[in-house]
């Protein structure tokens, strides 16, 4: 599946995407991976996840969710969610509605994410 494709009828999502691929680019290579359901940054392990939420709930749903995972749990408030898939494997989901969302927080959780995925 191309970008586009995956984008398809999400026009509003793409920007927010474009946005979060140039916030990793400057910490090195990533593979980008394309499914149905999300878009994978790669190194040897995923780096980060973003998928859309309208495809799967109803409402008003926000253009995109990153995912990232920690061996941690972090503090900040601004995750919709985190579990515990395995234990010391903290998965992070954080709602996306603007480019104003990839603040300095973010990007170095992006950073954090960058490293631990080597």
């Amino acid at each position: 599946m191309t970008l586009d494709e995956f984008f398809l009828g999400y026009e509003k999502s793409r920007p927010l995407f474009d946005a979060v691929l140039c916030a990793i680019e400057p910490f090195g290579p990533t593979e980008l991976r394309v499914s149905k359901s999300q878009i994978a940054f790669w190194r040897r392990k995923a780096v980060a996840r973003v998928w859309l939420p309208a495809r799967y709930l109803r409402g008003n749903p926000a253009p995109l969710v990153l995912t990232l995972a920690f061996h941690s749990r972090d503090r900040s408030p601004r995750w919709k969610e985190i579990v515990e898939p395995a234990p010391g494997r903290f998965t992070h989901h954080l709602e996306l509605h603007s480019i104003a969302d990839l603040d300095e927080e973010v990007r170095d959780w992006l950073r954090e994410a960058w490293v631990i995925a080597a």
